[in-house]
């Protein structure tokens, strides 16, 4: 098989890369490594930056997120069970719009088969190869077949895990990482959220989120040591937990249920540099992971789509390479924004095990300054609502 970009990984970056370039005019095929239903099954972020949206809609899949999804035009901070709003819409005159991640990867896979467009599910032993050639190719097995495909270029939508980082020399990648040392103990429940909004909490037994899908399905977490039993944490206890780290009117408020849904996540940092080697690009969480405070992760993912699919745009139709040739540097700029944001946001409203009564004041100071200050809070309205591209 031949195509002119090959990418590596269905989710919805490699998904939203091929429906664009298919919408320029340029020939890709997708290898993703689990079934549909699979992909579809994983339960992820729901806040979309603007320039997210905007990616959407130049995509022509947003329609269903602008007619199911929601707006948000603030987000609440709470510190020792008293909360304040950040208003994005006064400060910058910019929402964010909560739409699950599942979803965009559903509409996705819908423009990808109305246009139809190639995406293989199922493939095992996925390897890019000849990257620093003209000629690269990507080989793969499937059915017990293997097979080639050969391609100008490689996309790497293949998550940490995936081969296309592990193509890139050793002597030529620089991996940066911070390990946190605590997790998002989370839980899925069909019941209306408690806040129409995001709430962010601070409190001296840990961090607590309340955030929601749509009007009648609601995520909710709270830090917890990353190897604890799912099994410690009945729905009762979670519950029970989350209440006393809300502000008090939400904790009042709170509808319980039973959940559908329930998982602890490790929280982490991590770039590699470069984002490019020959002919192979990387794309979202094969070159970056962000932790889920902020929720830049589908966001940082969507800005990279944006560098690589305008570089191939400008190669193939202007026979202009400086694109390509900048855009591991031009993605990694914004990349690092984002984690210096998700950094900052993450220790400020977490407790780490090592926290002294110093490190627990400058936590309280910082979040006293952020709720008095406009400027400090338009700083945070800029990251979270996504910086330009």
């Amino acid at each position: 098989m031949r195509t002119q970009v090959c990418i590596i990984g269905g989710g919805p970056s490699g998904l939203l890369l091929s429906q664009l370039l298919d919408r320029a005019g340029i020939a890709s095929v997708v290898l993703e490594r689990q079934s549909r239903d699979y992909v579809l099954g994983r339960i992820r972020a729901g806040v979309l930056e603007y320039g997210t949206v905007g990616m959407l809609e130049q995509a022509g899949v947003a329609e269903r997120a602008h007619a199911e999804g929601l707006p948000h035009s603030g987000t609440y901070l709470a510190v020792q069970n008293k909360g304040f709003r950040i208003d994005f819409d006064a400060l910058i005159g910019k929402k964010v719009m909560v739409y699950g991640q599942t979803e965009v990867t559903r509409d996705l896979y819908a423009a990808r088969a109305a246009a139809g467009g190639t995406v293989i599910h199922g493939v095992e032993g996925t390897q890019p190869r000849d990257l620093d050639t003209a000629a690269p190719y990507v080989t793969y097995t499937l059915g017990g077949t293997e097979h080639r495909i050969d391609c100008d270029f490689v996309a790497g939508c293949d998550g940490f895990h995936g081969p296309s980082r592990q193509a890139i020399p050793k002597n030529v990648l620089t991996e940066y990482e911070r390990v946190y040392p605590f997790g998002w103990l989370g839980v899925l429940s069909e019941t209306p959220p408690v806040s129409h909004e995001l709430i962010y909490a601070n409190h001296p037994r840990g961090f607590a989120l309340a955030s929601m899908r749509n009007a009648n399905l609601s995520r909710y977490y709270i830090q917890a040591p990353v190897d604890d039993s799912l099994g410690k944490w009945t729905d009762q206890a979670f519950w029970d937990e989350l209440r006393r780290r809300l502000p008090h009117d939400a904790a009042d408020a709170l509808i319980t249920g039973p959940a559908i849904e329930k998982s602890i996540a490790p929280l982490r940092s991590y770039v590699a540099d470069p984002m490019r080697w020959g002919r192979l690009f990387l794309v979202g969480d094969a070159a970056h992971i962000v932790p889920p405070t902020g929720a830049k992760g589908l966001n940082l993912a969507v800005s990279d789509v944006h560098y690589l699919f305008e570089a191939l745009k400008q190669h193939y139709n202007e026979h202009d390479d400086s694109g390509l040739d900048g855009y591991s540097q031009t993605a990694l700029a914004r990349v690092w924004n984002a984690i210096r944001f998700s950094w900052w946001f993450t220790t400020t409203m977490h407790r780490f095990p090592d926290q002294t009564p110093f490190d627990q004041a400058i936590q309280d100071a910082e979040l006293r300054y952020l709720e008095g200050s406009t400027t400090a809070q338009r700083g945070l309205a800029e990251n979270y609502v996504g910086l330009p591209y």
